[in-house]
């Protein structure tokens, strides 16, 4: 049995920021666990790759909610990371932080010192920012490499017109001092490339003779002596192995991963482990609850403009293979490309300082995840709903390891959800047919009639689907929230050694993507950590 000071549970955004960060002090040992392998495909590496991979779940635990009610019973997709890297190596690389206001709500819940003014420095340590190089909000220097695409699409100067026409404003930095508006994606890439949290914080520190990685080890329960975590258990390779922890157990398996893990575990609602014949080590209710996710919809217009977008065709075809060796010896192209080309953020209230949509513009068809394959050229604008109000649940469905969670986000379950995400179809269908996009827009794939809400229900109800940022499953919250999880130090109720440390603790979603809110969280878990000790 190996034993280690920390032993980190996920190889995912935060899981490698807790594991680089902490590995380097040379005087603790650090042992990081990843179910998936290492990160060391063409496919992770080259930007366009993601799109590829998607449908077919590589890299991917490839999970699916169960039949939700607000799709007409309809399963919805989940593609999680399994890979060194996690979910920031199969991602569309844009890097959002949010607003601060969601921070000062996560304060205000009674989790003092992560205010806006708190987790700044933090966003600003991570990063090295090429946009913008040094200032007021923005940080150089970091292990996280934020930048500019190489080679946009001239579609996003068009689509940023015609959101002009209708009243949205661009934005400097949607980062900075003003989120609302429309601007080109900042996304992690460095060189062309994708940089994923794996290659800004552990790749670079393979070396580091108090670093140990072990990939394709499946974590199987939390060791515990009564109510401290000591070790984990996992499988590789068909052989079931423990490593010791002498101070903490991290877990970072992502809001399906890190609860799965604590039931697993025996630590969460005791009636739902009991009825797994799990022993319950630590009545937890809050484990696998407070689930909820950004709901999106996609507005898909064809293009008779093929230059301008990706599509399926003899001349799209060659294009790709052209791009691939453009790729291979410059770095730029198409393959550079991160799909989502221009990032915006509107409110359906007129609340310009707390935006509840989220605009992205893609350039290419991207129906369900881009599994429904259509002929032809196009391009498709992501409506996203910010802030929803339906929650869900994670639990388990055996007491198997190896068996899915149970991933039920209850989409559309408020009906408040549902409106909201009208009136922003609305805005967004107002954007699409603006005049400045004219020359470049043909027939919608799926029509819509802008002024008949109930359609625009039955539209939603079909096509809407996650955003890939599910959050919330071990809720940061003080002792006194009966669904909390962990406390402001990240720490699980009632236990020792042992914290969360990744997107699962939010008690409230971002305004927007969630990869660099999980590495600034790694970020804080980290300094968290070190001040115990």
């Amino acid at each position: 049995m190996q034993e280690f000071d920390y032993v980190v549970v996920g190889g995912g955004a935060a899981g490698c920021v807790v594991a680089g960060r902490l590995s380097e002090d040379p005087s603790v040992s650090v042992c990081l666990l990843e179910a998936g392998g290492p990160d060391s495909s063409a496919f992770i590496h080259a930007p366009l790759g993601f799109a590829a991979t998607a449908p077919l779940k590589l890299f991917s635990w490839g999970y699916e909610t169960v039949p939700q009610a607000g799709f007409n019973g309809r399963k919805g997709f989940q593609p999680r990371g399994k890979v060194m890297g996690g979910s920031s190596s199969i991602n569309a690389m844009v890097y959002t932080r949010g607003n601060r206001n969601d921070y000062d709500h996560w304060a205000a819940q009674g989790n003092p010192g992560w205010s806006y003014q708190d987790v700044l420095p933090l966003f600003k340590r991570a990063e090295n920012n090429e946009c913008f190089g040094a200032t007021e909000y923005r940080g150089v220097g970091g292990p996280l490499n934020v930048s500019y695409l190489r080679s946009p699409s001239p579609l996003n100067e068009v689509f940023m017109q015609a959101c002009e026409q209708v009243g949205i404003p661009r934005t400097s930095d949607y980062n900075g001092a003003q989120q609302h508006g429309v601007a080109h994606a900042q996304v992690t890439q460095k060189g062309g490339e994708r940089w994923s949290a794996a290659k800004g914080y552990i790749t670079p520190h393979l070396g580091r003779k108090n670093l140990t990685v072990i990939t394709r080890a499946h974590t199987s329960r939390v060791l515990l002596d009564g109510k401290r975590a000591t070790g984990v258990e996992y499988t590789q390779n068909g052989a079931t192995r423990q490593v010791k922890a002498k101070r903490e157990v991290i877990v970072s398996g992502g809001a399906f991963g890190s609860p799965h893990l604590l039931m697993l575990s025996g630590i969460g609602p005791a009636v739902h482990l009991q009825q797994h014949g799990i022993a319950v080590a630590h009545d937890l209710p809050g484990v696998g609850q407070n689930l909820h996710d950004h709901l999106t919809t996609v507005l898909i217009y064809r293009t008779p403009r093929k230059e301008v977008a990706l599509g399926t065709s003899l001349s799209g075809a060659w294009t790709v293979i052209k791009s691939i060796f453009e790729w291979r010896s410059k770095r730029t192209g198409w393959i550079t490309t991160n799909v989502a080309e221009t990032q915006g953020f509107i409110s359906t209230e007129g609340n310009t300082d707390y935006p509840n949509i989220q605009l992205a513009l893609c350039t290419g068809i991207v129906d369900d995840h881009t599994r429904k394959a259509h002929l032809g050229h196009g391009y498709t604008l992501h409506v996203t709903l910010m802030r929803p109000k339906s929650r869900g649940s994670v639990t388990l469905q055996s007491a198997k390891p190896t068996d899915a969670p149970l991933i039920d986000p209850a989409f559309f379950k408020d009906p408040e959800d549902m409106q909201t995400l009208i009136k922003a179809t609305q805005m967004g269908h107002d954007i699409m047919e603006a005049k400045a996009l004219a020359p470049y827009r043909s027939k919608m794939i799926h029509p819509l009639e802008r002024n008949n809400p109930t359609q625009i229900e039955a539209f939603l109800r079909k096509n809407s689907d996650t955003e890939y940022h599910p959050v919330g499953t071990c809720k940061m919250g003080p002792a006194t929230d009966p669904m909390a999880v962990v406390d402001a130090s990240l720490k699980v109720h009632g236990m020792q050694g042992l914290r969360v440390v990744d997107a699962s603790i939010m008690p409230r979603l971002t305004t927007g993507n969630t990869n660099a809110p999980s590495i600034m969280i790694g970020e804080k878990g980290a300094e968290l950590i070190r001040a115990a000790t």
